[in-house]
């Protein structure tokens, strides 16, 4: 059953009372769900906004927000996602570019400065806990064929890390081949099957979107949590006990760091992560003081998810020698490393990674060449070695951010660090640096740290390597996804900077 399908036969069919998303420890039904279908539904045939609309939806987490992914998935209009996480300015912008029809968001969303004005003559909707209703009485546009986006399921926004955030458009057969990939089928002798799935990525990044999509499509009911909180997220745990969860490596450090015991996540068997790299050696922590194996997965929005990952049965037979690896091909993935040329390059050797699969903006025939530096071993493993496009020209020389965070990180006070190309006048590029200190390091002398780090890199690095600036912050800025923002990254070292000189 492709995913259109699916959905509306739960939104049409679904027992009123039957209980489909707990949040806040309270559980909203498919009867809540469905009328905020129906509402949305008839407000958009109202305006005549029917199959194919390009409707722009500023996601939060929330049941609500869940509720017109459904609809619109199932009554064949097309989702444009904006992130509530923006600042005001931020999604503004993002609304005025996608120039779409409808806008819908929570009237606390709607009422940020200058994101009513953003959406123009659009109709925009307020959506509340039950149903939806039209925000002012401005004069709306007429619907035009610009608005209408036949096929697409989705516009989704990738990640931001490197620079804006682009706009992927993921079509139906993408969308239902990932989804038929990633969990279960819909069982045939009912509309649901046992167990809740833990949602706590933001629903604006292609992790918490399927986190949320996938396990109602399989039938399961879901948890979803504003963003991951320890407290609440252990108290979800007791609850529920589930086998699986996902879980960011942020979130694993600070399960870790806070000393959680076994017997509290007890009943866990496995978790997945993704979003960005997963350091082998926080995966060995978990599986020895937990005794829960992490399992890896490599994937992006351009992709409708994952096209790599480990399984248990995977893990444990070879984990031991293939830690750092980001897994195996999904079935119906084929993945090949090619040179700067686009020939294939034998196993073992890097090179740039390209993707063949159903899931791709190519088309299921065709091999799309990634930004990503692999290799795929004699094993079918692939490994991720950094990005092609990441590199740093500074004067004409290459700096590769990835070379530098691993020094800074050598330092016993660093937890993390990140590397980002700050504009100059001369050189072009020149890499500058924020390093996160370990929890217990709060009280450190900043400045005197940032002068032994720049001593540690010109230890360590080639001169044109070493950063320009250092800054040390208690936590570097981050994405909906948990990644480091290299954009927000080049703020705060800029206030720092201003900061260090103004001393």
């Amino acid at each position: 059953m492709d995913s259109r399908s699916r959905f509306a036969e739960l939104l049409d069919n679904a027992p009123a009372d039957a209980e489909a998303i707990e949040f806040e420890e309270s559980w909203t039904t498919w009867g809540t769900l469905q009328g905020i279908d129906r509402s949305l539904d008839s407000v958009l045939g109202e305006y005549g906004h029917g199959e194919g609309t390009r409707v722009g939806l500023i996601l939060e987490n929330r049941p609500e927000c869940v509720a017109v992914l459904l609809s619109l998935i199932a009554r064949r209009r097309c989702i444009v996602t904006f992130s509530s996480l923006q600042p005001p300015e931020r999604l503004s912008a993002d609304i005025a570019r996608a120039d779409v029809p409808v806008v819908v968001g929570t009237a606390t969303a709607l009422a940020g400065d200058g994101v009513r004005e953003s959406a123009g003559d659009a109709l925009v909707l307020a959506l509340g806990t039950d149903a939806v209703q039209v925000f002012d009485d401005r004069e709306v546009r007429a619907a035009r064929q610009s608005d209408i986006s036949p096929g697409v399921i989705v516009e989704m926004l990738t990640s931001g890390t490197t620079g804006p955030p682009k706009r992927v458009l993921l079509r139906e057969k993408q969308f239902d081949t990932a989804i038929s990939t990633s969990v279960p089928a819909p069982p045939t002798d009912s509309l649901f099957r046992r167990g809740v799935s833990i949602v706590s990525t933001p629903l604006v990044h292609i992790g918490g979107f399927w986190g949320a999509l996938g396990p109602l499509f399989a039938g399961r009911r879901i948890v979803l949590m504003t963003k991951f909180a320890l407290e609440p997220w252990l108290r979800v745990i007791t609850r529920h006990r589930p086998k699986a969860t996902g879980l960011v490596p942020a979130a694993l450090r600070s399960i870790l760091n806070a000393g959680v015991t076994a017997d509290q996540l007890d009943g866990i068997e496995v978790v997945t992560t993704g979003t960005t790299f997963c350091p082998p050696e926080l995966i060995d922590d978990f599986l020895e003081t937990y005794g829960i194996r992490v399992l890896p997965t490599y994937g992006a929005t351009e992709f409708a998810g994952a096209v790599a990952y480990w399984t248990k049965a995977l893990h444990e037979k070879w984990w031991e020698s293939k830690a750092g690896s980001a897994g195996r091909p999904l079935p119906g993935v084929t993945l090949r490393v090619t040179d700067e040329n686009g020939a294939e390059i034998p196993a073992g050797e890097q090179g740039r990674l390209e993707i063949r699969t159903a899931q791709s903006p190519v088309g299921a025939d065709s091999w799309l060449r990634t930004s990503d530096l692999a290799v795929v071993d004699a094993d079918g493993f692939l490994w991720i070695r950094g990005r092609a496009d990441d590199a740093i020209v500074r004067g004409g020389f290459k700096v590769h951010p990835d070379t530098v965070r691993k020094v800074l990180e050598q330092h016993p006070s660093v937890h993390e660090a990140a590397v980002a190309p700050r504009p100059d006048d001369r050189l072009g590029q020149v890499p500058v640096a924020g390093v996160e200190l370990e929890p217990a390091e709060a009280g450190t002398d900043r400045a005197a740290l940032a002068k032994e780090l720049d001593g540690l890199c010109r230890q360590h690095l080639l001169p044109y390597e070493v950063p320009v600036h250092i800054a040390v912050v208690d936590a570097l800025p981050r994405t909906p996804s948990s990644k480091v923002s290299r954009m927000d990254l080049l703020d705060v070292i800029a206030a720092d900077m201003a900061t260090s000189i103004s001393a």
